[in-house]
């Protein structure tokens, strides 16, 4: 099927919301692939995560408490992706936080190419697409808004957006250190449970608000290419809508949206700094034909000079520093098209 620019013309529209995709990829979309070959990215099973109930972490018996605990490291070792209920994050921030980002997205696209400086974001904070595509299968049909949380508590302008950004971070990060602390004694790294709260700083740590536009050409472009999170642990609020993707025992499964609950997932940094016990997976987020899709997410992530190294010998992964980490995925992305990894740092490739 050949490129017809009329089969685009509700997303090309200058008010509109969407980022230019089809003007910017053009000569990508000069052949459309044949979709029957891409059913898979919606022909899959849909599965729920382990939900964990976080009540009996805080209010339980010294049992409970223990039980708990054991079901997020195992989720952790056996999944990387888990849920969490009564997690103390309120449904009203929750809210909030959904309204607001849906405001802020449905500004046309070139308010939002403008609008870092009134909210005192950092510059490329917005985003969109994927800036090295070479084919229909590297593009990301996105956008967001990409905030480092020293962004958060100095950000002006929006008032609404601004309170609400700032007690959602708050929120989420309370949450993530706690269960970084958790994670880490599991592990039986009592002599570091205050690791986090020393490396993962404000300018590190993130929020990243997303939106993902109704695609007309779905399932044959990501909302987000398959991937790993290069950070310690990632906590997701999403909508109804559904989309997100795991990689599991050898085959992609459909995440069953859950509205009471957050997404956990373990990142790279974490699969190193345990020595891979925990795991980092493989995920992606698949476009939808008629309907668009939020999320938000917090990125627990350390200052670039903190080394990422297990205690457990043998080692599976060399000492890397978190700049270093990035750097060389940045490069791979830039090489390759797709970003390569922990593999870089297995200790057997040195």
């Amino acid at each position: 099927m050949f490129f017809d620019s009329t089969f685009f013309q509700t997303i090309s529209m200058e008010e509109s919301p969407d980022p230019p995709f089809v003007e910017t990829y053009k000569s990508l979309f000069d052949i459309i692939l044949d979709s029957n070959k891409h059913n898979d990215l919606f022909m899959v099973e849909e599965c729920e995560l382990p939900l964990i109930n976080l009540h009996q972490l805080k209010y339980g018996d010294k049992f409970e408490r223990e039980q708990c605990k054991k079901k997020i490291a195992k989720a952790s070792r056996e999944w990387g992706f888990f849920q969490v209920m009564n997690h103390g994050v309120s449904s009203d921030i929750l809210d909030k936080m959904r309204m607001e980002q849906v405001k802020l997205f449905k500004k046309t696209f070139n308010e939002k190419t403008n609008i870092e400086e009134s909210l005192n974001f950092s510059e490329g904070s917005y985003r969109w697409g994927t800036p090295t595509a070479t084919c229909l299968r590297q593009i990301s049909w996105s956008e967001a808004f990409h905030v480092p949380l020293s962004d958060v508590s100095c950000s002006k302008g929006f008032t609404s957006l601004s309170s609400t950004m700032e007690q959602f971070a708050i929120t989420l990060s309370e949450l993530a250190q706690q269960l970084a602390r958790l994670l880490a004694e599991e592990l039986g790294r009592y002599n570091k449970l205050d690791y986090f709260k020393e490396t993962c700083l404000p300018s590190t740590c993130y929020l990243r608000m997303n939106r993902y536009p109704a695609c007309p050409i779905s399932p044959q472009l990501f909302g987000l290419m398959p991937h790993t999170d290069s950070d310690f642990l990632t906590i997701l609020h999403q909508d109804e809508i559904g989309g997100l993707q795991l990689y599991r025992d050898g085959k992609w499964i459909s995440v069953k949206p859950n509205p009471e609950a957050l997404i956990i997932n373990i990142g790279d940094l974490f699969q190193a700094w345990s020595n891979g016990v925990y795991r980092s997976v493989e995920h992606r987020v698949v476009t939808n034909k008629f309907k668009e899709r939020f999320s938000t997410a917090f990125f627990l992530c350390p200052s670039y000079d903190t080394e990422i190294l297990s205690c457990v010998e043998p080692r599976v992964y060399r000492k890397f520093t978190f700049r270093e980490f990035r750097q060389q995925v940045q490069e791979d992305v830039k090489n390759f098209g797709y970003k390569v990894g922990l593999p870089r740092f297995l200790v057997s490739t040195h």
